[in-house]
């Protein structure tokens, strides 16, 4: 977002908490995703929430997700006429800086295309205590910090998956700027609960590790490690990277990165680029990486987009109708792997 560069400063100085611990203390979660699996359906149980029956008349529900590195609120919409019984897929959508919830659900207009589609979309807000911008703290790894916050996103996500008719089986997260990272990251650290994951104007895992490399690296000026190649292919859920080749917050080359990285995990290869364009919209060039014909990642760079969301509303901060949809891209990507 335009004041990410402000907030990344900020957030490398101390924040004052009144009520619990710094997130900065808290550890690195262990690397084994089944390990955690307990651990998070247990902070989830326990976290004081809104009954998942509580839902106004325009499909919101509010709840509150525990974990050793705070709480974190979220808002969760449910689409009509759902059966008793019925399970539904669920889009986590994380938002960047300088919105919460409902303004990145009316940015990217995704509750619309959930009614339609008949899926939950779930949307963890982060503490403007933790960042006074609310951008989420994906950069900080050093400290743990960033691992606590993915910790309490996921929390959220069990939570949702408890109170609400969510198919575990399909479920998958997109993001925003920081929101991008974090997705990113979190799918790192708890790969076998996505189906897909979505970067928008996002940097990709291992570029940064503190606030001043966040900022070299929004600015394209860090290299991205390489992510561990281990178990990548069995467990690890491809990846859609949508980037705006005129952004000025982001450097463009991240989206790149992030959709190489992850395919040079996997030992994919990048098919040929194609051209993309609807209507009057703007125009994309997609590249597919692909391992033996299975996707492994797909990077849209569209012309003459900046730091918003691709086809969000006019009248919202950061959203830019003029782009390609892209909660339709979200969507369409999302459900050809629940399939798979």
């Amino acid at each position: 977002m335009a004041r990410g560069l402000s907030a990344l400063r900020k957030a490398s100085k101390p924040i004052v908490k009144r009520t619990r611990k710094p997130a900065s203390k808290q550890a690195p979660a262990k690397s084994t995703t089944a390990a955690r699996g307990p651990a998070l359906r247990s902070t989830a149980a326990r976290s004081g929430v809104s009954a998942g029956d509580r839902q106004d008349a325009r499909g919101w529900s509010a709840g509150v997700a525990l974990g050793p590195a705070g709480a974190r609120r979220y808002k969760l919409y449910r689409p009509p006429g759902l059966q008793p019984g019925e399970r539904v897929p669920m889009i986590v959508m994380l938002h960047g800086c300088g919105q919460d919830a409902k303004a990145f659900a009316a940015s990217t207009r995704m509750n619309q295309i959930a009614a339609r589609e008949r899926f939950v979309v779930l949307y963890p807000e982060q503490d403007r205590l933790a960042n006074p911008q609310g951008c989420w703290n994906w950069f900080d790894t050093k400290s743990g910090r960033a691992y606590g916050e993915a910790a309490l996103v996921m929390a959220a996500v069990e939570q949702a998956c408890l109170l609400y008719p969510v198919d575990r089986q399909r479920i998958a997260i997109a993001g925003m700027s920081a929101g991008a990272s974090m997705a990113a990251l979190l799918v790192t650290r708890y790969p076998d609960h996505f189906k897909a994951v979505v970067m928008h104007s996002g940097i990709p895992p291992g570029t940064a590790h503190s606030a001043l490399t966040a900022l070299r690296a929004m600015r394209g000026r860090r290299a991205t490690s390489p992510l561990p190649v281990t178990q990548m292919l069995a467990s690890w859920p491809p990846l859609l990277v949508i980037h705006g080749t005129a952004d000025t917050v982001v450097a463009a080359s991240n989206g790149h990165s992030a959709a190489q990285v992850w395919a040079d995990a996997a030992g994919a290869r990048a098919t040929a680029e194609r051209g993309v364009q609807r209507g009057k919209r703007y125009a994309m060039k997609v590249t597919d990486f692909k391992h033996k014909g299975r996707m492994v990642a797909t990077f849209a760079a569209v012309e003459r987009l900046g730091h918003a969301w691709s086809g969000g509303a006019a009248k919202e901060p950061f959203g830019d109708a003029q782009g390609p949809d892209a909660s339709r891209m979200v969507w369409a990507f999302a459900a050809k792997q629940f399939l798979v």
